[in-house]
């Protein structure tokens, strides 16, 4: 019998290790209740966005995995692993096919066989979708942002904390300010913090 593996996964938008942490302590808890000893638990961490699955701890996993190492594979989500339906069904297809059990502990699943290869094409596909929507709201954010005349990308002018108090002096609110300026209100926020 392999190993037991933990992979865990954070995307590069968590600049904190919370997200991290809880997420190996339930998965290291799971594995000690049901019977695993630490020596037998393998973790894996990436802090890389699900995008892709050319992550180095991910590329870690699949080559233990090809030499028979590892015999399950415990993670939060399935999206930890995928973002992709694509990659994520190739990767599921390939595990299950060489015996590899699959535990999805925060959707409370066990894949295995056909019917777990089903249910977790689904839930790769919700996750690809998910991920899908974010994309568009960025997209339309930024559009308006700019149809607003917000300066997106690139570096801001500095701004002078005397302006924004001079500015706040004559009635005028931080978004106001901010449009006045041609500048966002972190920016506004940055120069008065930097003036204290």
């Amino acid at each position: 019998m392999g190993q037991i593996a933990v992979y865990l996964r954070v995307s590069t938008l968590d600049k904190q290790d919370k997200g991290l942490l809880s997420q190996e302590q339930a998965l290291m808890e799971y594995c000690r209740n049901h019977g695993f000893e630490d020596d037998d638990i393998k973790v894996y961490r990436d802090r890389m966005s699900g995008g892709k699955i050319d992550r180095p701890q991910l590329q870690r996993l699949q080559q233990d995995i090809f030499r028979g190492r590892i015999s399950t594979v415990v993670v939060w989500k399935l999206d930890r692993l995928s973002r992709s339906l694509k990659d994520g069904i190739n990767l599921l297809v390939d595990w299950l096919d060489r015996g590899v059990r699959l535990v999805a502990l925060s959707q409370q699943f066990d894949f295995n066989g056909a019917v777990g290869k089903l249910i977790a094409s689904v839930l790769l596909g919700i996750a690809e979708m998910e991920r899908q929507n974010i994309r568009e709201n960025i997209v339309r954010g930024m559009k308006a942002a700019k149809e607003r005349g917000v300066k997106i990308g690139g570096k801001e002018a500095r701004v002078k904390a005397e302006d924004i108090l001079r500015l706040k002096q004559e009635g005028y609110r931080m978004t106001e300010i901010a449009e006045q300026l041609n500048c966002s209100r972190q920016a506004l926020y940055d120069a008065l913090r930097r003036a204290k």
